[in-house]
C-alpha cells in the first residue's frame, strides 16, 4: 500500500525543484509558463506569481491535453513550465502527472511563501 510520502518522493524523484531566486531569474528572463496548482480561494488570500496561469490541480489534466476540449492554449509540451502551490507538494505531484502526458521542461518552485521572501513578483 503506497502512503502520501511514497508519491511525493516519486514526484520529486521526477520533477526538479529550484529555489525561489531560481525562479525569480526564470521569470524575469520570460518565456516559460508559471502555473499556480493552487484553488483560487488560497490564491486570493496570498495572490500568485505575476502573469502565473491559475489552474487547479484538479483540472490539469484537462488543461494539459491537447486533445481535449479543456486545454489551455498557454501549455505546450515543449514550453518551459515552472510550478508552485502553498508548500511545495502539490507542485511536484503535478509536475509529475504533467512529465508522464509528455511535458519535459518542468519545475517544481515551491511554494508562495519562498516566493514573496525572496522578493518574486506577485498580482492579486
Amino acid at each position: 500500500m503506497k502512503h502520501a510520502t511514497d508519491y511525493l518522493e516519486e514526484a520529486n524523484a521526477v520533477v526538479p525543484r529550484i529555489t525561489a531566486a531560481q525562479g525569480i531569474e526564470i521569470h524575469k528572463a520570460g518565456g516559460a509558463v508559471f502555473v499556480d496548482v493552487r484553488d483560487s480561494g488560497d490564491i486570493a488570500k496570498t495572490g500568485t506569481i505575476a502573469g502565473a496561469l491559475r489552474i487547479p490541480r484538479g483540472f490539469m489534466e484537462f488543461a494539459a491535453d491537447d486533445a481535449h476540449p479543456l486545454h489551455n492554449d498557454a501549455l505546450s509540451k515543449d514550453s518551459d513550465v515552472v510550478l508552485v502551490c502553498g508548500a511545495g507538494g502539490m507542485a511536484a505531484l503535478t509536475g509529475k502527472t504533467l512529465s508522464e502526458m509528455g511535458y519535459t521542461k518542468v519545475h517544481n518552485v515551491g511554494g508562495i511563501g519562498e516566493w514573496i521572501d525572496a522578493g518574486g513578483e506577485t498580482e492579486k
